[in-house]
């Protein structure tokens, strides 16, 4: 691998034109292909085996394609709901509704029990929700605006209508964000500029270009972008951040340009490409769910992570080819003096603030290991109380008319007419009929059932449907309790051995199963990440102890931000400062998400400090100096990466969305906690403890394993630099 990245660093310096030049007309043709031909972003949010989509499968074969799913339309009229005047505009809007493609002809028109106000029905769908375009959507959107007004309120809710809305996008400030962070750290505009160029560069091949097209082959949900892009943001910087660093510091030692490059494409860019390589094993594990929306999340994190690679450790080296110690310029006032740049070497580093905090915690291992690893603990705790489920349109925005017409719904009709169960059963015979009626009649006695409407046969009389309406919103507790008494005991005790057979879905019963499902799938899912990620390490170090301590040490941070994100969900207090008022359930896919990217990205830092200690330690074998002049050589690099990808994550609190504040407060938080507890706390203490045995390796393990050469200079050295 070093003699590739060494002609790597040749080609970057010696054709440092073209490279450039290559990468400018790669990211104009891709952006434009990606503009030209970008396919729609859709998801399936079907759960594969499960009730809901057996349920909707029925429903679809035997309704006239009816999908299971509508979209809500609720209206308010101070003069009364169903005045003459209110009722024509009202049918002039189903009318200009019903010719939307996928939207069927409207339900009856229910009167709210609580005002005279407010009437509502609903408009069902063809499709599912997800099949809709954000066009069909607008549409609808349009005509209830073109006919309110008068004193008439016309507000619709429903999947197609909230993507429709369109949403903020976080990545710019996340961008600035990292921006002021470089700027401080750096304290030169040119220096700081060149990580957000790699950054930019990504993003807009990435999300312009290549996860546009990507949406032609698969499914690809509208959040992705703000995922993809943010994480490609931070990755980009911090291994851009590496690079630059090294060639800093290589400068400082009185290397001449070509010397600089080719030593921090060989140390600095082999640590990139082995932190971005776990990373996109981390991110692909994603698709073990079996989910097809999370493929298409996988794939566009990872082309991303790709991208900014590749640019760190080719068009990175080319420019800074280019600017040499002119790297420096441009240096801002009261920011960034020399004396406090991102490089340490020799003595200053043997004599820094970390090699300092490094022998006190190396001198207290066992001290340091255990409070480390107890305030992890006790942070992961509340995880254990985490509530899976979606957060509905309750949780919108005040401004967006999906909130306002769960609100209008609310007051009209109650909570849980925002999310209705659809009960449909599959009869033997026309005279099963009666028995439906039986049991809608049961329904309506059940506890936590607020109304349940006549029930629908179809025209041939072998299927039934029957809407049922909880009490409680879909995003409570107690909607999910109702949806699992009644699969578990109601339907079973009252069809047992009639032939008939009975599927609960609907979109609460749909959110409900993905929970369940990515439950059981989340062991199989963490082994696997682990595993490979493990196997990967133990390639790049040749050490079980190594290895097995940075899976370890990686599930304690990632369990640490599930109790922060749980907390986060409560609602009240600490809740309050992010935007969330009341408590909300955790997506179901958020736990898998996070695990995988965190997992990658924890990576990155064990990689950056491990390479560094491997290299100390072969220049005499001291695993104490190693252990403290490798923290002191990466110290200001990981805490500005750190605080780099921090500020970016925290740009998730921007979104609309519930689930991406949440996203981004467990990001955030799981990378500060690996910067700190983690990496100054936790890794000397514990390389401390094992002395010699960190570097152990079996012999005939040693054998089989290729080698990747991650110890930098000194393989450069041993090489003559090569």
């Amino acid at each position: 691998m070093t003699r590739r990245l060494a002609s790597l660093a040749d080609l970057a310096y010696y054709r440092r034109g073209r490279v450039v030049l290559a990468w400018v007309v790669a990211a104009v043709a891709i952006i434009g292909v990606g503009s030209s031909l970008k396919g729609d972003f859709n998801a399936n949010y079907d759960t594969p085996g499960s009730e809901s989509k057996a349920a909707s499968d029925l429903t679809k074969q035997r309704f006239g394609g009816y999908s299971g799913q509508e979209i809500y339309v609720v209206w308010k009229d101070t003069r009364g709901a169903t005045n003459p005047a209110a009722l024509a505009r009202v049918s002039k809007f189903f009318r200009q509704a019903e010719q939307v493609k996928n939207v069927a002809r409207h339900t009856a028109i229910r009167h709210s029990p609580r005002t005279k106000a407010i009437a509502a029905s609903t408009l069902p769908m063809t499709a599912p929700g997800w099949d809709f375009t954000k066009s069909q959507g607008k549409q609808l959107i349009d005509a209830a605006n073109r006919n309110s007004g008068g004193g008439l309120e016309i507000k619709l809710g429903g999947d197609p209508i909230y993507a429709a809305q369109g949403s903020s996008s976080p990545e710019g400030i996340g961008f600035l964000g990292a921006a002021i962070v470089l700027l401080i750290a750096f304290g030169s505009v040119v220096a700081a500029g060149l990580p957000l160029a790699i950054a930019l560069i990504g993003l807009g091949i990435t999300s312009g270009g290549l996860i546009a097209l990507l949406a032609n082959l698969i499914d690809v949900p509208d959040w992705t972008t703000a995922v993809s892009g943010l994480i490609g943001i931070g990755v980009g910087i911090d291994y851009s951040l590496l690079v630059l660093t090294r060639f800093r510091s290589a400068l400082s030692e009185g290397k001449d340009r070509h010397e600089a490059v080719v030593e921090a494409v060989t140390t600095a860019g082999r640590s990139v490409i082995i932190a971005g390589a776990t990373v996109v094993i981390a991110v692909l594990g994603l698709c073990l769910t079996g989910l097809t929306y999370m493929y298409g999340v996988a794939i566009s994190t990872s082309l991303a992570v790709l991208v900014v690679m590749s640019a760190a450790i080719s068009l990175l080296p080319a420019l800074l080819s280019y600017l040499g110690p002119r790297v420096d310029k441009l240096r801002i006032p009261l920011l960034g003096p020399r004396t406090s740049r991102l490089t340490a070497a020799g003595e200053e580093a043997a004599q820094s603030p970390a090699a300092r905090w490094s022998h006190t915690v190396q001198g207290h291992p066992w001290f340091a290991a255990i409070a480390a690893t107890v305030l992890l603990l006790a942070l992961a705790a509340p995880a254990l109380g985490m509530r899976l489920g979606f957060p509905d349109a309750g949780n919108d925005p005040p401004g967006k008319m999906t909130r306002q017409a769960y609100d209008l719904n609310t007051e009209g009709f109650g909570p849980g007419t925002n999310g209705p169960l659809v009960v449909v059963a599959e009869l033997p015979n026309r005279a099963a009929a009666a028995k439906i009626d039986s049991f809608a009649q049961r329904l309506r006695g059940e506890p936590g059932i607020a109304f349940v409407p006549k029930p629908r046969i179809n025209p041939q009389g072998d299927a039934a449907l029957i809407t049922v309406i909880p009490t409680t919103s879909p995003q409570d507790s107690a909607t999910q309790d109702l949806v699992n008494h009644l699969r578990d005991n109601v339907v079973p005790n009252q069809f047992a051995g009639s032939g008939i057979s009975v599927k609960i879905g609907g979109v609460t019963a749909a959110l409900e199963d993905q929970s369940q499902y990515m439950k059981d799938r989340m062991p199989l899912f963490i082994a696997a990440v682990v595993g490979l990620s493990f196997l990967l390490l133990l390639v790049a170090f040749h050490s079980p102890f190594i290895s097995l301590k940075a899976g370890i040490m990686n599930l304690l941070s990632v369990s640490a931000a599930y109790g922060v994100m749980t907390l986060a969900a409560k609602g009240g207090g600490f809740s309050n400062l992010i935007g969330i008022d009341h408590e909300v359930p955790i997506a179901p896919f958020m736990p898998v998400m996070m695990f995988a990217i965190l997992f990658g990205l924890s990576m990155d830092y064990e990689v950056f400090l491990i390479s560094r200690i491997r290299e100390e330690y072969l220049r005499d074998g001291d695993t104490r100096r190693a252990v403290a002049d490798g923290l002191a050589k990466t110290a200001r690099v990981i805490t500005a990466a750190a605080a780099i990808m921090v500020v970016v994550f925290l740009a998730f609190l921007f979104a609309q969305d519930v689930f991406l504040k949440l996203f981004g407060i467990g990001l955030a938080s799981a990378i500060f906690l690996d910067a700190t507890l983690v990496r100054m706390v936790l890794v000397p203490a514990v390389m401390q403890l094992l002395g010699k045995r960190n570097w152990w390796i079996p012999d005939w393990l040693e054998r089989i394993l290729p080698r990747l050469d991650v110890e930098g200079v000194a393989v450069g050295t041993a090489e003559g630099g090569s």
